[in-house]
């Protein structure tokens, strides 16, 4: 069996990620987009930098609401994120991985974001809603809501 950490994107990668990652920042909110310049979602952010980074999506994603999960309490966020990425151990981030936030205590996971800096100088780009796709410094607030860092695999 390989090494999954075999598969995992370089240095270099992240550096084209967090690059690819600020070309959409200005880009308007729009729930479940992934256009570049004409709106997009936290996921389709993720979404559309796999495109220019790695080529065509693995999956087309089904519609789904602003509530998506909530109910059902499913974690539909990081069990897609889970099967689609890398899973990066805690003290290993590097700028290009991807982040996912859980809003509230005991809520599912429903934000993601890449992470654009480290140590203190921490940021990441996300699509936010009432602010687009903006690149925001990783403040205690938004640290303490991460439940789970990832790479994206290597190009291939």
């Amino acid at each position: 069996m390989s090494d999954p950490g075999s598969r995992a994107g370089t240095a270099k990668d992240g550096a084209r990620i967090v690059s690819a990652a600020r070309g959409w920042i200005g880009t308007p909110y729009l729930h479940q987009a992934s256009c570049k310049g004409g709106g997009a979602a936290c996921l389709g952010l993720v979404r559309g930098i796999w495109r220019e980074v790695l080529g065509t999506e693995p999956l087309t994603l089904p519609a789904y609401t602003p509530d998506w999960s909530e109910a059902s309490g499913d974690e539909a966020l990081l069990t897609g994120a889970d099967a689609l990425l890398l899973p990066v151990s805690p003290g290993t981030q590097q700028p290009g991985d991807v982040i996912v936030f859980r809003m509230r205590a005991g809520a599912v996971a429903k934000h993601l974001g890449l992470l654009a800096g480290t140590g203190a100088a921490a940021r990441f780009i996300h699509a936010y809603s009432g602010h687009g796709v903006v690149e925001s410094p990783l403040t205690p607030p938004w640290a303490r809501r991460i439940v789970a860092h990832f790479r994206f695999p290597a190009r291939g």
